[in-house]
């Protein structure tokens, strides 16, 4: 098949190392993260993430959808077994939309904390500098997840409904509607592309209230589970009142970051989409409910693979 309009045809990986560092939104700690090109794309090395501490590996865990785990706020990858068995990384999502969206397919993620870096918010950082660096292009030819029928995953009242809803498409489309006190329902929708991804998508910040940050910070102490720690005007759309303090980087900015958590939560698939996702009060968890109820379902998708001769496999 021809590869849909902006994204290329093969598979690629960063043309040299990208060198990142910040701090956890949840954990507050600080972390360097190196994200090395991979050493044996053409066997399908894909996205893995490297967990290090005094220069030493203490566990590897590679971008699958059966290592996430619920975590109130983010995305989180942890292995179930073997030495590496209780590891994880936390707050992957921005990362892995941007590798996604930039074309890199096979990628080491080397960081030495349990969180990649909030950075400022968003996932401009990662894709400037995933710009930055470069893209190499490999021999093994793109793939994307091909969707064959409808699946639908939803939760909640009527008042208060989540629905999530994935249907063929030739291309990768995205509709999300959300609703926020104060600021009315919002909703994006279009064509996923690399370009509209870092023009429309990308800059938009987490966000939350001023007056749930301190409950949630003292919850998570006491569950012992971290929780916005890290939390900062730099890195997140502060809401206070009916308001944003500093204002919105781009207009309805909040349903743009749902959009962004999404593209991340979908990534774990392991490839770009074919299909239309609608989304209405998407979360994490209802991302990967979908995602997980796709994949179960092996008459609902298939591979489809760029080819020389435009020919679909």
């Amino acid at each position: 098949m021809r590869a849909p309009a902006g994204w290329a045809s093969s598979e690629g990986t960063l043309a040299r190392e990208l060198v990142m560092s910040g701090h956890g939104l949840h954990t507050g700690r600080r972390v360097q993260v190196r994200i090395h090109p991979a050493p044996d794309a053409h066997a399908g090395h894909g996205i893995v993430f490297r967990r290090v501490q005094a220069g030493r590996e203490v566990a590897t865990l590679r971008v699958d959808p059966a290592l996430r785990e619920a975590q109130p706020l983010c995305t989180m990858l942890r292995a179930r077994e073997g030495s590496n068995k209780g590891k994880g990384v936390r707050t992957v999502e921005h990362l892995l939309a941007s590798l996604l969206v930039g074309g890199i397919d096979h990628a080491i993620v080397e960081l030495d904390a349990e969180e990649v870096p909030i950075l400022d918010g968003s996932a401009a950082p990662w894709i400037a500098a995933i710009e930055a660096c470069g893209r190499t292009s490999l021999a093994r030819l793109k793939r994307f997840i091909r969707v064959k029928k409808p699946v639908v995953v939803s939760d909640g009242t009527l008042a208060q409904r989540r629905e999530m809803r994935i249907e063929p498409c030739e291309r990768y489309e995205i509709s999300v509607r959300n609703d926020l006190k104060g600021f009315g329902d919002m909703h994006w929708e279009g064509a996923l592309t690399p370009e509209v991804f870092a023009r429309e998508i990308a800059p938009s910040r987490s966000y939350g209230r001023v007056k749930w940050a301190l409950p949630a910070i003292v919850a998570g102490y006491v569950k012992r589970t971290p929780v916005l720690r890290g939390a900062r005007l730099s890195c997140t759309a502060s809401i206070l009142g009916n308001r944003v303090i500093g204002g919105m980087r781009l207009p309805e900015e909040f349903v743009r970051h749902r959009v962004l958590d999404l593209v991340g939560d979908l990534a774990l698939a392991g490839a770009p989409l074919l299909g239309r996702v609608s989304a209405l009060r998407p979360s994490h968890e209802m991302n990967y409910r979908l995602v997980a109820a796709l994949l179960a379902d092996r008459d609902a998708w298939e591979w489809a693979e760029c080819t020389s001769d435009n020919e679909s496999t």
